[in-house]
């Protein structure tokens, strides 16, 4: 999670020059091949200089590959071993993909799931026939929490606090889009009290439409979130209310008993709709 500047510069255990090399290492994205210093400090909105220090310094390291012909870098086999580290600890990632094939191949739609990594989700795991989305996703593939249905579902998979907390961080950086997106999270927080998952249709994408259910675990991590999507023509917003969510809903509910998982979702979300009047997306005044 990223730390705002002022908690940094006041927590003695937060090591800046650290969290800058992983800056760095983070503003490389799929299919981006090579990026120069200039590129990173414009991703980064760290100082050319301190760039050019940190990426010798990573390359020194084995974590990113000169390419002197371009005067630029690519990630070193050390740093894509870290994510694979990460993605093999992802026991939810290997227990899920039979039932995501079993899903994805009843309904037609790839079926995802993926972990929060700021104001994004990010894909740790995919079961796809090639015909499915126009837009094509992998592993790694980052999609915006707000306006989808995998985005949706975490967000109401979430504790009040870390809810309050994530919908002003996507209230600041939207600015003038968030009332907006806020509509369609709290549409979404009703359909997830009523039926167990949310709904994304032509919000991210004009012609995808996709559902989402959050998946919630006993071990302390998560929670994560799948969805499965499809072409518009082909999830019409009435199979995704009566066909492709509740099937979703029983797949992840299905995994959740298979980790030893809970899921409080429905109970919580319905309390506080309770408490607000059928508003149940705004938590906290101002957002």
């Amino acid at each position: 999670m990223k730390r705002s500047g002022k908690k940094a510069a006041t927590d003695r255990n937060f090591v800046v020059a650290l969290s800058r090399g992983l800056e760095v290492l983070r503003a490389f994205r799929p299919n981006d091949g090579l990026l120069g210093n200039q590129e990173i400090a414009a991703r980064t909105n760290l100082p050319k200089p301190t760039i050019s220090r940190l990426t010798y310094t990573l390359t020194k390291l084995g974590y990113l590959t000169p390419v002197p012909r371009f005067e630029k870098y690519q990630l070193a086999p050390s740093a894509m071993a870290l994510g694979y580290a990460a993605l093999a600890n992802l026991g939810v990632r290997h227990l899920s993909e039979p039932y995501r094939e079993e899903v994805m191949r009843a309904t037609g739609g790839a079926v995802a799931v993926g972990g929060r990594d700021r104001l994004s989700m990010i894909y740790f795991g995919q079961s796809r026939n090639g015909l499915t989305l126009g837009v094509q996703l992998d592993v790694g593939s980052r999609i915006p929490i707000a306006t989808t249905a995998m985005g949706r579902a975490y967000i109401w998979a979430l504790p009040d606090d870390e809810r309050t907390a994530l919908l002003r961080e996507l209230r600041d950086h939207y600015a003038s889009r968030w009332p907006k997106m806020r509509d369609g999270i709290e549409r979404s927080g009703e359909l997830v009290a009523k039926h167990g998952f949310a709904i994304s249709a032509g919000e991210w994408q004009d012609d995808v439409h996709a559902v989402g259910v959050a998946l919630q675990l006993n071990d302390g991590t998560g929670p994560y979130a799948f969805n499965c999507g499809a072409p518009a023509f082909r999830f019409t917003e009435d199979r995704l209310l009566n066909d492709i969510g509740p099937r979703l809903v029983a797949m992840v509910r299905n995994i959740e008993q298979a980790l030893g998982g809970v899921a409080p979702q429905s109970r919580k979300v319905e309390s506080k709709k309770s408490r607000s009047g059928g508003k149940v997306a705004r938590v906290a005044e101002g957002i």
